[in-house]
């Protein structure tokens, strides 16, 4: 079982200084452009959900992002994810499944709950699912999975994998995976975009986060920050 350090508390960012240094020059530039920057990023983060395909095609490592729990099980968006995955297995497009997530408070990891929902479901027998149960954030379920592919070996190549998740959650993943050298690939979980003030706040969000994260990484690079840079890698 993971440990209690490893369950997701989004507030220890706020006492890092490199994410800090990217919030100031994030807030600068949102200030200077009069908010044209993260309009930029919303247009961006947007695209990406609307377009996201469902389907593969082939036969594809699927790396499956958790979602905090409820009550210790599946909330509707990780359902969701888990949904689609289950029916990539059953079409046999999926050759290879990691299910991402630590603990998020409860008392399983986001991919134990997961793999028990897939298995309610009707998993069939000849799935290959893999649990990556220490990561607590979206970076931290890319450097594990990328650890677990390469069996521990950084010079093996990584294989072409597709980032199944939500909608509004697509544009920083595939930001975070091609900064560690993935070829990804999005998949989304819902059918088409839905549109309800909640999914608005979440794609607000996801932009804001997004910009923060490449702007800060934009920002090390000009300056030679080579910490700061190494924070995604």
């Amino acid at each position: 079982m993971p440990s209690s350090s490893t369950q997701r508390n989004p507030w220890r960012y706020l006492r890092d200084a490199d994410v800090l240094h990217a919030a100031v020059v994030t807030l600068l530039a949102v200030v200077l452009s009069a908010g044209i920057v993260w309009l930029g990023y919303v247009v961006h983060v947007w695209r990406i959900a609307r377009r996201a395909p469902t389907t593969l095609r082939g036969r594809w490592v699927v790396l499956v992002f958790g979602r905090q729990l409820v009550a210790d099980a599946p909330g509707a968006d990780y359902r969701g994810r888990l949904a689609r995955a289950l029916a990539l297995l059953r079409e046999k497009t999926a050759g290879r499944v990691l299910l991402l997530g630590g603990r998020s408070g409860g008392a399983r990891s986001e991919a134990e709950a997961g793999h028990a929902w897939l298995q309610g479901q009707g998993l069939p027998a000849d799935a290959h699912v893999e649990l990556e149960q220490e990561s607590v954030d979206s970076l931290e379920n890319l450097r594990h999975a990328r650890g677990l592919l390469q069996g521990g070996d950084r010079a093996e190549v990584l294989p072409p994998v597709a980032l199944l998740t939500s909608r509004y959650h697509l544009a920083r993943c595939l930001l975070l995976a091609r900064r560690l050298g993935f070829d990804g690939h999005a998949v989304a979980a819902e059918e088409g975009l839905p549109r309800t003030p909640r999914y608005l706040a979440l794609l607000l969000m996801e932009a804001t986060y997004l910009m923060w994260i490449d702007l800060g990484m934009r920002w090390a690079r000009l300056i030679g920050h080579r910490r700061m840079a190494a924070r995604i890698s």
